[in-house]
């Protein structure tokens, strides 16, 4: 069987950056789907953040659709929500909470379970659909997660100060995904997320909504200050820090995590960061932070992000493209989609 995942889609972005309704970055995936038995979408694939989900599920409708035809009836989607797209497994994440059942480290959740979901796995039909999360076991000992969890550990411990509540520090052993699911991170969409995990629906739509009012706010006054700064200036700059902070912290807590929740994995996959790895360039050691535990793969993502890239040129990590692929009994190998398409095609 050969699966091919990819994350971090951000369909129905504001300011239409996720490249998937580029001509040019649907096709390449495209054609990597056609030769695949299963696809993997490993969360953020809806962007649902930003208050207007509607609107973004219909902008998401046509690339869903023809990757669903891609596959065929005969292929296989397993969607993994993340934390952008968590509005879809939110209900059924809530009644698990209610009712102290555990989640696991991937339970399967009931497509009927909130109607966004439903309307997902309609959209990619003829291939079948099913859901799972916080994560799932796509071959033994390979596990793949959005990784919305490293978030929890990005933050600097406040011992004694808050012992309940969604800033409540997660174990760093013995945890479950319930600890996760109602602990905020260092993010406003960490915290929101564990906000309305909590909320009864109407409460939890009202604050998705002042959240998506929040960010698009920030969205719109996102490109005149990219250009009063020079953007092509500061992405070298920008692009550098955010990857030593990916080495520094996003690794290690992505392990962390893993090693909290007891993920017995040889393999790890998951996104969530947007960095893509490891490459030909990457020092291995550091995809394996605790010298033990899972090697970590990441997905990268399929947005533009001028702010990063900017007169750059792949091969580079945060180029959107990234996806991995599990072939019989192998381990995970990353693979990059555009570094071929021009970035003016993006």
């Amino acid at each position: 069987m050969r699966t091919l995942i990819v994350s971090d889609l951000h369909l129905g972005s504001i300011l239409g950056r996720d490249v998937l309704r580029r001509p040019a970055a649907l096709d390449a995936l495209l054609a990597q789907v056609e030769q695949a038995d299963r696809l993997v979408l490993l969360g953020d694939v809806v962007e649902l953040l930003e208050g207007r989900p509607r609107r973004a599920l219909a902008a998401a409708r046509r690339p869903l659709r023809a990757l669903g035809e891609a596959l065929g009836a005969g292929g296989e989607v397993v969607y993994i929500a993340g934390n952008h797209d968590h509005a879809f497994v939110r209900p059924f994440v809530r009644a698990r909470l209610a009712e102290r059942r555990s989640l696991g480290l991937g339970a399967r959740v009931p497509v009927r379970s909130s109607p966004g979901l439903q309307a997902l796995a309609e959209t990619l039909t003829p291939a079948r659909f099913r859901a799972s999360y916080p994560g799932a076991w796509l071959a033994p000992g390979v596990y793949a997660t959005h990784g919305h969890y490293v978030d929890r550990h990005l933050l600097p411990r406040a011992r004694g100060i808050l012992a309940r509540g969604p800033l409540t520090p997660v174990p760093e052993t013995g945890a479950r995904a319930e600890d996760y699911e109602r602990a905020g991170g260092p993010s406003l969409d960490s915290l929101g997320s564990a906000l309305a995990t909590e909320l009864p629906d109407v409460l939890a739509g009202g604050l998705d909504l002042a959240l998506g009012a929040l960010r698009r706010g920030a969205l719109a006054a996102s490109p005149a200050f990219g250009a009063a700064l020079r953007t092509e200036a500061l992405a070298p700059f920008t692009a550098g820090a955010l990857g030593l902070q990916f080495r520094r912290a996003g690794l290690p807590a992505m392990a962390l995590a893993a090693h909290a929740l007891r993920v017995r994995a040889q393999h790890l996959i998951f996104g969530h960061l947007h960095r893509t790895g490891p490459l030909p360039q990457d020092d291995l050691s550091e995809w394996r932070p605790r010298g033990c535990g899972p090697r970590l793969y990441n997905t990268g993502s399929w947005v533009f992000e001028p702010l990063l890239l900017a007169r750059s040129r792949p091969p580079h990590p945060y180029w959107p493209g990234g996806a991995a692929i599990l072939e019989g009994a192998g381990p995970p190998r990353i693979i990059t989609l555009l570094d071929e398409v021009p970035a003016g095609r993006l």
